[in-house]
């Protein structure tokens, strides 16, 4: 029975792959819950789940592997969500640094850098994109992507640190 809703899904039968994941919801709502510690959080991903498997169900190779696959989408989609949330409580650390000192907002230094340096922390940071996204998206070598994100980081260090001085 999984088998045979795997390989409908895996043609484009979205009702199969809703199926699937009923069938597997308790698995991979305690994988998620696991990972991220609270309800509202372990919800949040397998509504992710739901999308990303519709968006990528057709690259599935092994029906019978359909369980490990959606597990898998899973584990990355709460890898990404505490990588997120580690992001917040970062920059919420440097604010509270900041706010020893003369208080700055960052949003003020990353406007100071120059416009191709600003895209890169906003594409990067706040929409989360890989660098060979970035690369793609703006038609350079994904080697190139690298090294000016590092150079404007570089920069962005630098300019914290007179900031907070």
């Amino acid at each position: 029975m999984e088998l045979d809703l795997a390989k409908r899904a895996i043609a484009g039968d979205e009702r199969a792959l809703v199926k699937l994941l009923a069938q597997h919801e308790d698995t991979l709502y305690r994988t998620a819950y696991a990972y991220l510690k609270n309800e509202h959080d372990a919800i949040e991903a397998m509504q992710e789940l739901t999308y990303r498997a519709l968006k990528k169900i057709h690259t599935v190779k092994e029906p019978t592997y359909i369980a490990t696959w959606l597990v898998r989408i899973i584990i990355n989609i709460c890898l990404d969500m505490k990588k997120k949330q580690e992001k917040l409580v970062y920059n919420h650390e440097i604010e509270l640094a900041s706010a020893d000192h003369q208080p700055f907002e960052m949003a003020d230094i990353i406007t100071s850098l120059p416009t191709e340096q600003q895209e890169l922390i906003y594409l990067k940071y706040f929409q989360d994109l890989k660098n060979g996204e970035i690369a793609h998206l703006k038609q350079i070598p994904e080697g190139t992507v690298k090294s000016r994100l590092h150079k404007t980081l570089k920069r962005l260090r630098v300019l914290i640190a007179k900031e907070e001085l």
